[in-house]
């Protein structure tokens, strides 16, 4: 039988029917025989039957190939209980040449599929894990790679039954017929694609998934979307695109491949330039736009008016400060925005949003009057301070002198912080600088309004030396109050050039209060004043003509200044620094000499010296002594009228002669 010599035509129902109906008949006509004739009867009466079957099927199948392109199956059954069928060799040799015949004739409309690439109705026979198998009407089953056909969920599109249209592609080695679904839908809707891309009409597509360089978008068929041809912009992130459906033109084709490179720049920009030419038409400057945040930077945001962007710089967002845009705004936002600036050529155009709603700073002064009270929202701190928001668009500075009547406080941190809700007093307005200053410490008591009251003039007080400068030394007293020590009134005596030749920052002394001054916040302080002034004592007890002893301790090229006493010092001019004979003396530092007071003036603390008065005191004071000599009766030798005589000689006159004559006998009894 054919069936034993090729198991495949099993497949082929006419033929098989007929035989199932043909070999029961057979077998019912002849039940009266005996087993042998029986068996030859049956033989020969299925042998008839099946070659008549054989026949009239095989024209038939033929008939319909030669139609469809399809070669049909032609397979003959027998009664599967007769084990002892026997063929001669005439009957096999027609029978192996009918099955060559249907062979060839299937292999050659295999061919034929695979060469012109026939579209091929197929079913679902089942679905594995690599392939969706499908019933084409061949001798074999045809396969299409499972990756055709899943949906963007990574699921099959077809199930068992579902029928599929493919194309045949080859026959494999293992068996069964490789088949396209993506190539018979290419055939599908390739004549619609060329369409739309000669009329550059734009069709609609799902994007499927991200591959290298851009995006694989279902069309109807599967094709390439380039990252540079998805927006206008380049796009950092693609992956925002997988699943939904776009717009896009057919921009290139290649059949033979069965490529398609598509666009949605083109598209967008086209709808942007139809957009661009509207706006143009009617922008102007001062006019009020409605656009769409498209992007955000650091110093503005880019608006879109419609086919043409606009710079909204951060300055023109708000009255008030913005750290950063998306303070005030976020892409995709619908906003109403100013056309401040318009140039055509560039076609660049500045927005601003703050010029919509009046300028706070117009009635600012009538708003925060000087000495009112307002309450604010720390915005920022500095070192000098720190800016406090009174409404939007309205911030003062609290500058740190005015924080606190303290001056512990090394930085405005220390006292607030952003975000911190404050009082403050309005100090000053003004409007055409912006500006407002601001005041804390005036919330709290003055310390320095009962001052007066509380350290007078000539109090003694103690308290921390809490600064140092060339011209004296801050003495705080209590917190918020700090006096200051001259360094003229550091010390009676000592020259002191800086004042950290006596004091040390930190440390704790007395001083006498020597001034208050309230509305200027000032205190002056002395440390020199709680010893004794050394020039009331000096002037107390010295008088012009006083010849006192004096050590040099600088000169000048007027003069020496000499100190005459501890903390007292005396001028000593060179025309006064001149001996008895007349000659200079040498005013050496250190040198200690005679002088003679020829000056006091005790208001301007200065005292008057001079060597040379005290060689002229010197001469009197021999006159003097030679005219008590004179007068001695030691001296005279003569009766005592000689003596009256001379005696009332001398105390009348003594010339200069006389004097000489006297001193140089004195030299020779020396």
């Amino acid at each position: 039988m054919v069936e034993n010599h090729n198991p495949d035509h099993n497949e082929s129902k006419p033929l098989t029917t007929e035989t199932e109906v043909l070999a029961p008949e057979a077998t019912a006509a002849h039940t009266d025989l005996s087993s042998e004739s029986t068996s030859t009867q049956q033989h020969e009466t299925a042998h008839e039957a099946s070659s008549d079957a054989a026949a009239q099927v095989t024209a038939s199948h033929a008939h319909e190939a030669a139609d469809h392109g399809h070669v049909a199956t032609v397979t003959a059954a027998a009664d599967e209980s007769d084990d002892d069928l026997n063929y001669d060799a005439a009957d096999f040799a027609a029978a192996l040449a009918n099955f060559d015949r249907e062979q060839a004739a299937e292999s050659a409309a295999a061919q034929n599929l695979t060469t012109e690439e026939v579209i091929v109705t197929g079913t679902v026979v089942k679905v594995t894990d690599k392939h969706v198998v499908v019933d084409i009407g061949l001798k074999s089953e045809g396969l299409i790679p499972l990756e055709q056909v899943l949906d963007i969920n990574g699921v099959s599109k077809f199930q068992t039954g579902d029928t599929v249209e493919v194309v045949v592609e080859r026959e494999e080695a293992e068996g069964g017929y490789l088949v396209s679904y993506d190539k018979a839908l290419r055939h599908k809707v390739w004549d619609k694609l060329e369409q739309a891309a000669n009329d550059k009409t734009p069709v609609k597509g799902m994007v499927l998934s991200r591959v290298k360089g851009g995006l694989t978008v279902d069309i109807g068929i599967k094709a390439f979307l380039p990252g540079s041809q998805v927006e206008v912009r380049p796009v950092r992130n693609l992956d925002g695109y997988i699943g939904t459906e776009i717009e896009v033109r057919v921009i290139k084709l290649n059949k033979k491949r069965g490529n398609v490179v598509i666009s949605r720049k083109e598209l967008l920009e086209e709808d942007q330039n139809a957009k661009k030419s509207v706006t143009l038409a009617t922008l102007e400057e001062g006019s009020v736009l409605t656009g769409t945040v498209k992007n955000l930077t650091d110093y503005g945001a880019f608006v879109d008016l419609g086919g043409l962007d606009g710079l909204l710089h951060i300055t023109d967002m708000s009255w008030g400060r913005l750290t950063h845009p998306r303070d005030l705004v976020n892409v995709g936002d619908e906003i109403q925005v100013m056309v401040l600036k318009f140039d055509k050529d560039k076609q660049r155009v500045s927005l601003g949003f703050k010029q919509l709603t009046p300028d706070p700073w117009l009635d600012a002064t009538e708003r925060y009057p000087i000495g009112a009270q307002v309450r604010g929202r720390v915005l920022s701190v500095t070192d000098y301070g720190a800016f406090v928001e009174l409404e939007q668009g309205i911030e003062g500075l609290v500058h740190v002198s005015e924080m606190t009547w303290s001056k512990r406080m090394k930085h405005p941190s220390k006292m607030v912080k952003p975000g911190d809700e404050v009082d403050t007093i309005i100090l000053s307005v003004n409007p055409n600088d912006r500006r407002i200053s601001l005041g804390m410490k005036q919330l709290q008591e003055n310390p320095w309004e009962q001052l007066e009251d509380k350290y007078p003039i000539g109090a003694i007080i103690e308290g921390r030396v809490r600064n140092l400068t060339d011209f004296g030394a801050f003495i705080e007293i209590e917190d918020g109050i700090d006096g200051l020590v001259h360094v003229s009134n550091l010390s009676w005596t000592k020259r002191i050039k800086h004042p950290s030749e006596v004091l040390k920052k930190g440390e704790k002394v007395r001083a006498i209060v020597l001034g208050v001054e309230p509305e200027n916040r000032r205190l002056s302080l002395g440390v020199k004043q709680l010893q004794p002034d050394v020039w009331d004592t000096f002037f107390a007890q010295h008088r012009v003509g006083d010849v006192i002893k004096g050590k040099i301790l600088r000169t000048a090229q007027f003069g020496a200044f000499v100190e005459i006493a501890e903390g007292v010092e005396g001028l000593c001019h060179v025309s006064e620094a001149i001996d008895a004979n007349g000659q200079p003396v040498a005013m050496d530092v250190d040198s200690e000499h005679e002088f003679k007071i020829v000056k006091m003036n005790q208001e301007e603390k200065k005292v008057g010296l001079s060597i040379r008065a005290v060689g002229e005191e010197a001469s009197r004071a021999e006159v003097e002594s030679y005219k008590e000599r004179e007068r001695s009766p030691k001296g005279n030798n003569n009766s005592g009228s000689s003596s009256s005589s001379s005696s009332s000689s001398s105390s009348s006159s003594t010339t200069l002669g006389d004097l000489i004559n006297w001193k140089r006998s004195e030299s020779e009894k020396d």
